[in-house]
């Protein structure tokens, strides 16, 4: 998240959460490491970090004795959270980013290099850039380095080019911030009779983004006027028709210029996807709306999720188009951590929250005991979990909190408890977290015997990738979906932002085949649960429906689907 945090420090926000304010402590930690500074101090900020994340409440909620008695935090912890709540900045983190030089910062994204083995390749080898170090590995240097063998040297080839493939890349959720921030922006600044919208991979709601886009029938003097109050940006090219911008530690920003007698043509094709790449198919003429421009095609109006899909405009001519999915269908929180494993809040305010959120049901998914790093669940913490929830239930109902686990898939495909212990949970979402480097046959082994296990209710991140970060482990979906319709597995769209996992391209195969889908926020605090609103946005563009969404069913009928599911696999 650092390259996030960096970007935010433009941004000025009034106020920061806890997971924002453990960004900068951890960036700040990894930083003083970097430079080789004292390791005592930056193991106090990595702890503070660690700690703020665990807080129940917010600190922008707390006063300053409270922080400054928190565990791990202290006075003069707290004097810097005090100054990132006024500020949105923090002196100390701006001097050590401002020290570093660019392409160190830009190596603290390779999976595989931590702060001692950068400090080892900036201070030891002298190199400053991510093409140096890359040439380095194939000159074979590294190895003659401590803490670097020859399978660390070619790991660390392989993160480069993975990271050189996405230069440039945001998630759509950090990208989303600028968005709305230009946005808003300009609505105050362009005259009240502008037309203004987000269009491009934006308005389609690509998982990344490389390139924020605006259309605007304001002039081209009114947007340049509007924009340059902003520091961040960067004029690179300037005409009657676009204004392109580079966003300091952000992405880039295209500002459409238009008429109101075009507005419907242009947003169209700005908006782009498979749809828009048909111009011999789908002729443009001059439009002031897009529904006008649907109508003279003949069309009934595909909305803008849906134009990546393959062929949309030969499948909305054969059939009506469903309703998609809204982030108002979700009624329960399905996949959720607690401080039980490795969760931020405890499971009753957890079930507190989603409770006055309006939902209807919370499934509790701890980890299992093979997640040790996490704090994962022994059977005898499971019985005492158990009971915890029985009481919870007692006193919230008609609220109700289902018992789950994600179990570990083991190497072998096998799940992480014995068969009376699984019988034990109201449903258990089966997910791999350990050796993510294996061949497709491997893969595959381990899932479809998981698949097939009586026990799993729904298969959790299917390829365990981690968008712009790490690649997910090869499979064959197809192969994947069958196994899932065969047994009746539910598969999830895990709609953490980094995660988007399984990816909406096979919601289609999937709802073909029956296989319901289960949007889950993977929340590993309360903050947690909005993040299903991304999932929502990725499974439309897949032309996903309420009812084939497992989160979306009410608290009855996922009741009965639990049951009906359990009796059918007895």
């Amino acid at each position: 998240m650092q390259d996030f945090f960096i970007l935010r420090l433009y941004l000025h926000p009034p106020l920061m959460n806890n997971y924002e304010i453990a960004d900068a402590f951890s960036l700040l930690a990894k930083l003083m490491d970097i430079h080789g500074e004292n390791s005592f101090k930056s193991k106090s900020y990595s702890n503070a970090a660690f700690q703020i994340e665990k807080l129940p409440e917010q600190l922008a909620d707390m006063s300053a004795e409270a922080i400054a008695a928190a565990r791990g935090i202290g006075s003069a912890i707290q004097q810097k959270i005090d100054e990132l709540l006024q500020t949105g900045q923090l002196r100390l983190l701006r001097q050590y980013i401002d020290q570093t030089p660019e392409g160190i910062l830009q190596m603290m994204q390779i999976k595989g290099l931590g702060a001692k083995k950068i400090n080892t390749i900036w201070k030891e080898m002298g190199i400053e850039s991510i093409g140096e170090l890359q040439y380095a590995c194939y000159e074979n240097r590294l190895v003659r380095y401590k803490g670097f063998g020859e399978k660390t040297q070619q790991n660390v080839l392989e993160a480069i080019q993975f990271f050189l493939n996405h230069q440039g890349q945001f998630l759509y959720q950090q990208a989303e911030a600028w968005a709305q921030h230009c946005l808003q922006f300009l609505q105050t600044q362009l005259p009240a009779d502008s037309q203004l919208a987000l269009t491009g991979s934006m308005r389609r709601q690509a998982l990344t983004i490389d390139c924020i886009d605006i259309l605007s029938t304001a002039t081209a003097t009114q947007v340049q006027q509007a924009l340059a109050q902003l520091p961040a940006l960067q004029m690179l090219t300037a005409d009657e028709v676009q204004l392109h911008y580079q966003i300091e530690n952000g992405p880039k920003l295209l500002v459409h210029l238009t008429d109101a007698a075009h507005w419907g043509s242009r947003l169209f094709a700005t908006t782009g996807g498979q749809l828009a790449a048909q111009p011999d198919a789908l002729p443009v003429p001059p439009c002031a709306n897009e529904e006008s421009l649907f109508a003279h095609w003949e069309l009934p109006f595909i909305a803008a999720p849906l134009r990546d899909l393959p062929d949309i405009a030969a499948t909305a001519r054969q059939r009506p188009l469903p309703a998609l999915i809204q982030p108002t269908d979700i009624k329960g929180i399905i996949h959720s951590h607690s401080t039980w494993s490795d969760g931020a809040h405890t499971i009753a305010t957890m079930a507190q929250a989603a409770k006055q959120a309006g939902l209807e049901y919370l499934v509790i998914s701890d980890h299992s005991k093979a997640a040790a790093y996490a704090n994962g669940l022994t059977e005898e913490r499971i019985l005492q979990q158990h009971a915890e929830i029985e009481d919870l239930n007692q006193q919230l109902a008609p609220f109700r909190i289902f018992k789950s686990i994600e179990c570990d898939i083991l190497g072998d495909g096998s799940l992480d408890y014995a068969d009376d212990v699984l019988a034990s949970f109201d449903l258990v979402i089966a997910s791999v977290h350990s050796n993510l480097k294996m061949t497709e046959e491997k893969a595959m082994q381990r899932l479809l015997a998981a698949i097939a296990h009586p026990a799993t209710t729904i298969l959790g991140h299917p390829t365990g990738r981690l968008l712009l970060s790490r690649q997910g482990y090869p499979i064959d979906h197809e192969r994947i979906i069958d196994a899932c319709a065969r047994h009746g597995v539910a598969i999830e769209l895990n709609a953490h932002p980094r995660r988007l996992d399984i990816d909406w391209t096979w919601i289609p195969k999937a709802v073909a085949k029956g296989v319901m889908i289960s949007i889950n926020p993977d929340a590993h605090a309360v903050e947690g649960f909005a993040d299903t609103r991304y999932g929502v946005l990725a499974a439309q563009k897949g032309m996903l429906t309420a009812a084939q969404n497992l989160s979306s069913l009410s608290l009855t009928a996922f009741e009965a689907y639990l049951a009906k599911r359990k009796s059918g696999r007895a």
